[in-house]
C-alpha cells in the first residue's frame, strides 16, 4: 500500500475498533493474531466449562490472552481491574505453564488508567512471569500494520481505488442554484411550518442571524422539490445524450 492507502486503511481499522464491543472485538483480535502468530490458538467456550479464562494462547511459548471490550472504557476502570484480577486468577488455576499474560482491552484509543497498568504489573511480578501487560487498540493497530497487504485487507475489507473516479461534475448544482436565484424570495410564512433551529444554533454556537437564513432557505424547499421533479437529469441537452455521455465515461475508465 502507498501512504494514501495506508492512511485510509488506518481509518477503516479505527472504525472497526469504535464499533466493536464484546464478541465482535474478540473476533477482531483473533483475526489479527491468527495472521501475526502462526501458533496462536483461539479458545472457544465449551458448555459449563467455558474457556477457563483463556480467549487465546500460544501453547509453544506459554503466552496467554484474555479479551475485554467494555462499551466505554472511561467509565469502566473499576470493572477493568476487577475482571483483570479475576481472569488472571482463573487462568492460573486451569492452565500451565503461564509464562506471559496479556489482557487485551478495547479502549477505543482513549487509553487505560495507571491503576490498571500497575495492577497487571504487580500480577506479573508477584507470579514471576516473563512478561505481561495490557494491550490496547493502539497495540492491535501496530500488529495489524506489520502484516502483509492482503492480510490487512482481509481484516478491514477492501476500499475503492480513488484513481478510478473521474472529476466531479458540479454543473448540476450550478444549474439548481441558478434557477433558485432567479426566483423571488417568498417571505410569507402563514402556511409554512418552520423547523425549530434553536437547539442547532446553540449546539453549533452560531449567530442568531443564522436562524433567519435557515428559515428563509426552508421556505424554498417546495420550489426546489418541484424543480427537481421536473428536471430528473439536471443537464443541458436531452436525457438520451446524458445517458450516452455517462456510458462513454464509464468505458473510458474501464
Amino acid at each position: 500500500m502507498n501512504s494514501k492507502e495506508t492512511f485510509l486503511a488506518r481509518i477503516l481499522f479505527k472504525n472497526k475498533i469504535y464499533y466493536s464491543d464484546g464478541k465482535e472485538f474478540e473476533s477482531l483480535f483473533t483475526q489479527i493474531m491468527n495472521y501475526y502468530e502462526k501458533d496462536f490458538q483461539q479458545v472457544k467456550p465449551w458448555g459449563n466449562i467455558g474457556d477457563r479464562k483463556n480467549d487465546g494462547y500460544i501453547p509453544t511459548k506459554g503466552i496467554f490472552y484474555q479479551v475485554f471490550a467494555p462499551e466505554d472504557i472511561r467509565t469502566s476502570n473499576s470493572e477493568v481491574i476487577s475482571k483483570l484480577k479475576k481472569d488472571f486468577a482463573g487462568l492460573l488455576r486451569h492452565w500451565s505453564p503461564v509464562n506471559e499474560f496479556y489482557f487485551v482491552v478495547n479502549d477505543k484509543f482513549y487509553g487505560v488508567s495507571a491503576e490498571a497498568n500497575q495492577t497487571i504489573s504487580d500480577l506479573v511480578s508477584a507470579n514471576k512471569l516473563t512478561a505481561g501487560k495490557i494491550l490496547t487498540a493502539k497495540d492491535l493497530e501496530n500488529l495489524l500494520f506489520s502484516l502483509s497487504d492482503d492480510q490487512i485487507f482481509s481484516i478491514i475489507g477492501f476500499f475503492p481505488n480513488l484513481n478510478q473516479f473521474g472529476n466531479f461534475d458540479f454543473s448540476a448544482l450550478n444549474q439548481v442554484i441558478a434557477h433558485l436565484a432567479k426566483l423571488p424570495l417568498d417571505t410569507g410564512t402563514e402556511n409554512i411550518k418552520l423547523p425549530d433551529w434553536d437547539r442547532k444554533i446553540e449546539f453549533n454556537k452560531l449567530s442568531p442571524a443564522t436562524k433567519n437564513y435557515l428559515n428563509f432557505g426552508n421556505q424554498q424547499l417546495g420550489v426546489l422539490n418541484n424543480y427537481l421533479d421536473n428536471e430528473p437529469f439536471l443537464c443541458t441537452g436531452s436525457a438520451e445524450n446524458r445517458i450516452l455521455t455517462v456510458e462513454n465515461n464509464v468505458e473510458s475508465q474501464a
